[in-house]
């Protein structure tokens, strides 16, 4: 614990000095430098605050067992009473203190492009397609997140997709959004079932952290853009030009289309966005394999053939088979209800990182 008292002492030297680096003049008028000082004290605010009320406590159980040697003995069951309490509050705090100091992926902060594309099982996984995207979209606007569809690809009559892409933008969306990549199962009995058979479908869901240009650099030379007119539900003209963008990124052989806006230009902007978003997370798969040969059994790997979830219509039940964790509140989880789920995933993982770092 002493080398981590000692980290600790310098973080909070640290935070001191941005304080006074954002209250400097010279700072404040470099709107590029205050803004990096401000992202630098905003990340380290909630150790800091932690790291006070664990000294606060050191205190405390300090103070309190010099009253263990009081000739007053009703102060010292009290003290004798408060030292366990107190201790367990450390204890906790020091637990927390290790989570906060965990390395931080990157893409935590960033906005996310949401990918549910239907899989085995036909109009029922198209419709499943649907009703996980309504759950994403609940779940974003609790979160105060805005949801803007990119794309989407009818399927059947029966009001389901064959893929729907969205962009959600909102703080940390991807911090808590990352758990949801790979093949989600869906044990139902179909509307068209007359038997009441339960059918198994399967729905995959990709979860992309939004790139920046400057992290993924893209030659347009790579690139082949055809252009083609829209159509909607049924084959229907959406227009009558040729604003429909489709993107092909020539040496990994990606293809994005979009033609969710009226206009060709707002389409191929939406369609660059999802091709640097697959590229970049393109990218962070290859080092999750990579870290993962080393690094077995890492908790969000990121691996989409692997089968995440289980939803059971009939049984009412849910179940995260990387944490063996079942619930039985499939309506409201399915309603956006799933905060919780994500909290047990966050906090499984951080737990492996924990043990990792011995």
């Amino acid at each position: 614990m002493d080398i981590l008292l000692n980290k600790l002492r310098d973080i909070e030297l640290r935070y001191q000095e941005l304080e006074g680096l954002l209250s400097d003049p010279q700072v404040v008028s470099k709107q590029g430098l205050y803004q990096k000082y401000a992202k630098e004290h905003s990340d380290l605010t909630e150790l800091v605050e932690t790291i006070r009320l664990y000294e606060k406590l050191k205190v405390r159980i300090a103070e309190n067992r010099e009253l263990l040697s009081e000739n007053d003995e009703e102060i010292r069951t009290m003290a004798k009473e408060e030292i366990p309490v107190l201790q367990k509050e450390q204890a906790d705090l020091e637990e927390k203190i290790k989570i906060l100091l965990l390395p931080k992926d990157p893409n935590d902060d960033k906005n996310v492009f949401l990918e549910i594309r239907a899989g085995t099982g036909g109009d029922e996984a198209g419709l499943f397609v649907g009703d996980l995207f309504r759950m994403y979209a609940r779940y974003a606007e609790s979160q105060g997140w805005r949801v803007e569809i990119v794309s989407s690809s009818p399927a059947g009559g029966m009001g389901g997709f064959k893929e729907i892409i969205a962009q959600i933008d909102g703080r940390g969306a991807y911090s808590r959004m990352k758990y949801e990549s790979g093949t989600h199962r869906v044990q139902r009995v179909p509307v068209t079932e007359a038997q009441g058979r339960i059918h198994t479908s399967a729905v995959t869901v990709a979860i992309m952290p939004e790139a920046e240009e400057v992290e993924v650099n893209i030659d347009p030379n790579e690139l082949r853009i055809d252009v083609y007119r829209s159509t909607g539900h049924g084959g229907q003209s959406v227009n009558t030009t040729d604003s429909a963008v489709r993107i092909t990124h020539l040496p990994t052989g990606l293809v994005v289309t979009c033609q969710d806006e009226k206009s060709q230009l707002k389409n191929k902007a939406k369609a660059m966005k999802v091709l640097r978003a697959r590229l970049l997370d393109a990218m962070i798969q290859k080092q999750n394999a990579e870290q993962a040969q080393t690094r077995k059994n890492q908790v969000g790997s990121g691996d989409r053939s692997e089968r995440i979830r289980t939803y059971n219509f009939p049984q009412g039940r849910i179940t995260d088979h990387r944490i063996n964790l079942t619930r039985y509140d499939l309506d409201s989880f399915i309603n956006g209800n799933i905060g919780s789920m994500i909290d047990a995933l966050a906090s499984h993982y951080q737990a492996e990182l924990l043990n990792k770092q011995g």
